[in-house]
């Protein structure tokens, strides 16, 4: 019974997620941004690193970060600290 609701929840989100799409690119044709990025990767992690700070203390650090690690890979090379 969940996973029914479930799949029908979720084709119900589905359905509405292009009409939303249409609507923004009309809105809004071609979307920028303040944050540095080289790829669809890098511009992922800076967004998540802004939702935590400003977008020019975010490009600084990614400005570093991204010389060394601008793949998944070679982020996960970098290690924890």
């Amino acid at each position: 019974m969940i996973n029914h609701v479930r799949k029908k929840l979720h084709k119900m989100l589905l359905a509405h997620i292009d009409p939303l799409f249409q609507i923004l690119s009309k809105a809004n044709p071609n979307p920028q941004t303040e944050l540095d990025f080289i790829s669809p990767y890098t511009l992922l992690v800076a967004v998540v690193l802004s939702a935590q700070a400003t977008d020019v203390s975010v490009n600084k650090a990614t400005k570093k970060l991204f010389q060394q690690a601008a793949t998944p890979e070679s982020m996960v090379k970098l290690g924890i600290t």
